[in-house]
């Protein structure tokens, strides 16, 4: 069974303390199977039949919940349970050698985590919630027997991986080679598109990082972050209040990420 703790997850240590270690919580009573869940062209049964789709349903454990600050794994864990997002926001942190935190990733609905552990059998890095959570585990020997059997299911999983190569390469260009004010628009136009796809408005959206989490996330101090989005709030491009951002010119936005870089 996984479990869950609260911690500061900033705190620059790699050393946790000690927590309660609280269940995950089974929300699942009358919740939609695979089969008619709103995700489902964007999970796993993406692409598979309706038997199939019921085939993977069968290893698909009760849904569960985490809470706001809770962990869902440490780095160095073993790997047993993928799991897929069903509501909620996720951040996945490493700690430096030097005991700093280095946040890699922001996962949320329709996504699966826990794939980047499948290589060696232990996560290489810590997911916590950053808003109340529930989460679809998928047990590993479960979806391995079931891939034997669904062989659309295992072209599927290579495509999501696949996806996940991509979004790091993306990732790499964007801290590499884009300015400051770049790399807050190309993160913006980002979620704006993740958050259409999931049939959301692409133009507002909340923020569920803080800015010094989306500051860390992007190479950028806390103030940087801050200075950025009021400039582009001043140059009418968009509008924030506290964690609410609306896209007021998203073509002008795509303009200002497709710009050559430029020394600083």
């Amino acid at each position: 069974m996984h479990t869950a703790i609260a911690i500061d997850a900033f705190k620059p240590t790699n050393r946790v303390p000690a927590q309660p270690r609280p269940q995950l919580r089974d929300v699942s009573l009358n919740a939609p199977g695979c089969a008619r869940c709103p995700l489902r062209t964007l999970c796993l049964p993406a692409g598979l039949t309706d038997d199939e789709v019921n085939q993977l349903h069968d290893c698909v454990g009760s849904r569960r919940r985490v809470k706001r600050g809770e962990i869902l794994w440490q780095s160095g864990d073993a790997l047993h349970t993928l799991f897929a997002v069903r509501v909620g926001f996720l951040k996945s942190f490493m700690i430096t050698r030097d005991g700093q935190v280095q946040v890699i990733r922001f996962q949320m609905c329709g996504e699966i985590v826990g794939m980047d552990a499948i290589a060696t059998g232990r996560h290489n890095s810590t997911v916590v919630a950053l808003e109340d959570t529930e989460l679809c585990p998928i047990p590993l020997a479960e979806l391995e027997r079931v891939m034997d059997r669904v062989p659309g299911l295992q072209r599927q999983l290579f495509r999501i991986m696949s996806h996940e190569i991509v979004s790091k390469q993306d990732s790499m260009a964007l801290l590499g080679t884009m300015r400051a004010e770049q790399r807050l628009a190309s993160f913006l136009l980002r979620l704006s598109f993740l958050y259409q796809e999931r049939g959301y408005s692409a133009t507002e959206f909340v923020l569920r990082m803080t800015r010094q989490e989306l500051g860390n996330y992007l190479g950028l101090k806390l103030e940087t972050v801050s200075r950025l989005l009021s400039k582009l709030q001043q140059e009418g491009l968009i509008r924030v209040e506290s964690k609410s951002v609306k896209l007021l010119d998203i073509p002008a936005l795509r303009l200002l990420e497709a710009r050559e870089a430029l020394d600083a």
